[in-house]
């Protein structure tokens, strides 16, 4: 997971965050699982969790730019699209979509959190 693969975290402190963040958020996890992996997914990949922590940061980190917090990168609208068009598969309506983005934009400010207190 590219996100998590940076010099930023150690990945002794994402494991322990993740099994942390997952006690607490274990619908919010399976809800975004279902719109981004195939329906069996929890059962067969291991690294389930990893792959929607690593989204849910990806969302963020897309909102950062989206807000003018960051420079805007060259790839930002390939992955902007990428993004909206993962979580609005077979939506019908922005109220629906906008509920999985703030989920994922939470999981990911929440995991920093948990991520930064630990010692």
């Amino acid at each position: 997971m590219y996100m998590l693969n940076s010099e930023h975290y150690s990945q002794e402190k994402i494991h322990q965050a993740l099994d942390m963040l997952y006690l607490d958020r274990k619908n919010q996890f399976r809800e975004l699982s279902q719109v981004l992996l195939p329906a069996n997914a929890p059962n067969t990949m291991s690294a389930w969790k990893e792959f929607v922590l690593n989204f849910s940061l990806d969302v963020e980190c897309a909102f950062e730019t989206w807000s003018g917090q960051t420079p805007l990168p060259v790839n930002a609208p390939q992955k902007a699209l990428t993004i909206l068009r993962q979580l609005g598969r077979d939506k019908t309506s922005m109220n629906q979509l906008i509920h999985l983005l703030n989920i994922a934009y939470n999981l990911s400010t929440e995991f920093k959190e948990i991520y930064k207190r630990l010692k």
